[in-house]
């Protein structure tokens, strides 16, 4: 199966290639069958002829001219005339098609008792009985007269029918197969957050009707993520101003301060989801890429962190390369795994920032002691405003932290996957190629 191309240009082609060649292999054997009887019944005629003229030949000369008749043909025609002996040794004919047509045909013109060999006492060529009166002879004429030549022109016109042939295959087939790979490479940048270029309508009538849906499903797609982008800016953006009056509301206010503080930690929660709307919103922001490395940047994350009070902790298997990234993008992914690991899974067992190479992938990861999440649950917890407070608790927010993240690893060439920790808790793993930041950044 490691043989079969993976690709449905190569596969169509030889398939198509293929056929063209069983098709010449069905159509010479066909010519060879239906040209096999005309073929025999020449090389009949031609050998009774010869044998024929031969022994006409030989009853008219006179007996003393005989010997250099024999040698004149043998010199210019190359054909040999020997008495039969009692002691001959003759090789059966051969079982094969043409020599047993041939040999019928023969015996049909001159007579049933005319024997054929293609060796005589180990001597080959086309051997021929017939009779003179009462005596009996063997004419030899050379093997050559029943081969065929075959002619080389016609390789050559063969050879070069079916290169057209399967270069014409070749460019059907890449009229199909090439907007499929702009298909797959559109729907491949469409998934990792960006916005592909519009396909080119031509080609065949399919073609570019395929081509003008999909330009005017992208364009709908553009149009619809710039609204809700619009609606939840400003959406946060007018809800910010209450917010901060009611932030001073509660400051000049004569509440207790437990209540105040209760109040406090409300308008911080609405905040928070605010800013997830803001992010969402926002995504990259146009932010170009930078080169990062990546072992400051944990280290940077891990002492921001314990500068709070977190217990967070970095881990590196090795030094990490530097990596083609968005810096800001980058952070806020990594602030959003830290954040929603502190507020789920607690703080009294330290967070793990972890990194490290893989099958030529770097990775990222945010490891935690809490209660974890159930694995079919992975997947869905991955889309905006999902939340599942049955599998941690306290939750709080908008649902947005890991599908910003999902959206920022897959703006980056990425994936973003959540596994259960061998020792109790979960996994938020980020990975994605590593590039030539040279390269990418430009």
């Amino acid at each position: 199966m490691r043989l079969i191309p993976r690709t449905l240009l190569w596969r169509v082609f030889l398939l198509v290639a293929l056929l063209q060649v069983l098709a010449v292999l069905a159509w010479s054997a066909i010519y060879r069958h239906f040209a096999l009887e005309p073929r025999a019944r020449q090389t009949a005629q031609m050998v009774a002829s010869v044998i024929n003229l031969t022994r006409t030949a030989l009853l008219t000369a006179a007996p003393s001219l005989r010997r250099e008749l024999l040698l004149e043909l043998s010199e210019r025609e190359g054909i040999r005339v020997y008495p039969a002996e009692d002691d001959d040794r003759i090789a059966p004919l051969p079982d094969e098609a043409l020599l047993q047509h041939i040999a019928v045909e023969v015996r049909r013109q001159l007579g049933t008792s005319t024997r054929l060999s293609l060796e005589r006492n180990e001597m080959p060529g086309l051997w021929i009985s017939f009779a003179i009166d009462d005596d009996d002879y063997w004419m030899m004429m050379p093997r050559e007269r029943l081969d065929q030549t075959f002619p080389v022109q016609w390789l050559g016109w063969g050879v070069a029918a079916l290169g057209l042939s399967l270069l014409g295959a070749y460019l059907i087939v890449l009229g199909v197969t090439r907007p499929l790979k702009r298909f797959a490479r559109a729907a491949a940048t469409i998934s990792s957050g960006r916005w592909p270029r519009p396909l080119p309508e031509r080609g065949a009538d399919e073609i570019v009707l395929v081509s003008q849906g999909f330009n005017q499903m992208l364009s709908d797609l553009q149009q619809l993520d710039h609204d809700r982008n619009l609606i939840l800016a400003g959406i946060s953006h007018d809800l910010r101003t209450p917010l901060t009056r009611l932030r001073l509301g509660i400051e000049i206010s004569d509440l207790e301060a437990s209540d105040c503080a209760a109040m406090n930690e409300d308008i911080e929660e609405m905040d928070r989801v605010i800013g997830q709307f803001l992010a969402f919103a926002r995504h990259d922001a146009g932010e170009p890429l930078q080169t990062i490395d990546c072992n400051v940047l944990l280290q940077e994350m891990t002492d921001r962190y314990r500068r709070r009070g977190a217990l967070v902790e970095t881990r590196l298997v090795a030094p990490l390369p530097e990596i083609a990234a968005r810096p800001l993008a980058l952070q806020r992914l990594l602030t959003n795994l830290i954040d929603n690991a502190l507020q789920h899974a607690g703080s009294e067992q330290p967070l793990e920032l972890a990194g490290g190479i893989t099958d030529s992938r770097l990775y990222l990861e945010v490891r935690d002691r809490g209660p974890g999440i159930p694995t079919e649950q992975c997947e869905r917890l991955k889309r905006p405003f999902t939340r599942l407070d049955a599998a941690r608790s306290h939750s709080s927010g908008a649902g947005l932290g890991l599908a910003i993240v999902d959206r920022i690893a897959r703006a980056h060439g990425g994936s973003f996957d959540l596994l259960p920790n061998p020792g109790g808790g979960l996994i938020a793993r980020v990975e994605w190629p590593l590039v030539s930041p040279t390269s990418s950044a430009g």
